[in-house]
């Protein structure tokens, strides 16, 4: 049994770093890289896409996104290559490994706002 949330057996481990560490048994990424894909979608994917197209999850290496259209998702597909060699360079190689596109109409409600 580990001593989860115990550094050292005694001492408390901050709180990012055990979710950090429960998210890896489960399979998801250190929640920094997620956070820096999505401050920075509108860079990965540009403003239009970026308005039609919502972040949902990266697990496993698949990065999750959700589309308002089945249009928006063929330009998603389009854009992958680009998607994950810009992701590669910003939080590293293998950290996004493919993009899997789903069309939600209702994901632009919850898009994030472009500048």
């Amino acid at each position: 049994m580990s001593e989860f949330g115990r550094r050292g057996g005694d001492e408390p481990v901050p709180i990012g770093d055990a979710l950090a560490e429960v998210g890896s048994e489960l399979g998801m990424p250190d929640p920094a890289v997620l956070a820096v894909l999505h401050a920075r979608w509108t860079e990965l994917v540009g403003e239009n896409a970026a308005r039609h197209a919502r972040l949902r999850s990266l697990r496993e290496g698949v990065l999750l996104v959700a589309v308002d259209a089945p249009a928006w998702a063929t330009q998603l597909r389009f854009l992958q290559p680009d998607v994950l060699r810009q992701s590669a360079a910003l939080v590293g190689a293998g950290a996004v490994q493919k993009m899997r596109v789903i069309v939600d109409p209702d994901a632009a409600k919850t898009a994030p706002e472009t500048p």
